[in-house]
Parts: C-alpha cells; sequence; structure tokens
C-alpha cells in the first residue's frame, strides 16, 4: 500500500503539480529531517505550507519529472532513487531562466504512519544542478 501512496505522491504533487491531492498523501504534519540546500530542512510543515513548497519549487521548472528509479521498503519507511529532469524556465537563487533542459539524480527516505507520509531525509546533487544553469548562462 505504501509504495502505490508513494508512487502516486510523485507523480500527482511533484510531477503533474496537483497541489489540491496533497491532503490524501501527507500527515498533517510534514518534516523534512535532511534535505541540505533546501529551503525548508529542518522544517515541520502542515499541508498549507507544503503546498506552498510545491508552488515555489515547481515555479522556475513547471515541467519537472522525477523518474524512480529503484523502491526500497522497511516497516515504516520507503528509500527511492530517483532521476529528476526540468526546463529551465524561471529564475533559481538568482540565475535568470536559460531554457535549458537541467538534471538531477537523488535519494530520498519518506517516512509513514497510516499510509500517510510524515516527512522525509534527502541528498540531491544541487551542485550538478547550479553548475548546469551557470554552464548555460555563458551559453
Amino acid at each position: 500500500m505504501k509504495q502505490e501512496v508513494l508512487k502516486e505522491f510523485i507523480q500527482k504533487v511533484w510531477n503533474e503539480g496537483d497541489i489540491n491531492a496533497i491532503p490524501k498523501y501527507i500527515a498533517e504534519k510534514y518534516t523534512i529531517v535532511h534535505d541540505p540546500a533546501d529551503p525548508w530542512e529542518g522544517m515541520e510543515l502542515d499541508v498549507a505550507d507544503f503546498q506552498e513548497r510545491v508552488s515555489v519549487s515547481r515555479a522556475p521548472v513547471p515541467d519537472q519529472a522525477f523518474d524512480i528509479q529503484e523502491l526500497y521498503e522497511k516497516e515504516d519507511s520507503i528509500c527511492i532513487t530517483w532521476r529528476w529532469s526540468a526546463t529551465h524556465l524561471g529564475e533559481i537563487a538568482g540565475i535568470p531562466p536559460s531554457g535549458k533542459k537541467i538534471t538531477m539524480s537523488g535519494a530520498t527516505v519518506y517516512y509513514f504512519q497510516n499510509n500517510l507520509i510524515t516527512g522525509h531525509w534527502q541528498v540531491a546533487d544541487r551542485l550538478g544542478v547550479f553548475q548546469q544553469m551557470q554552464s548555460n548562462q555563458n551559453e
């Protein structure tokens, strides 16, 4: 059941940007345990906060897509490895839009309670994204 919830969450919320679907997938309190360089790292979010996070995160890359590579499940958590791609259409960290395709890979552990996602621990190649955006400025 948790695997289906997580796969739907990634598709509906992160890939399609359906912020109204968020209450179906996350608990009332969602904790970002570890996510270096994410502005929300260490924060506890309610549903409205999480909806804002998704909206802000997707705004400069509205065609973003996460492609789950592998998935490992434990009793109360699921770890996924993923590849992400998007078109750089809006400003990110002061870097103007380039219109170029950018990519990243990472791994995320999602925590569950009662088939709702309660938070995550993540590592992602954000440096690689910034390098791609920087090189895009020089082209």
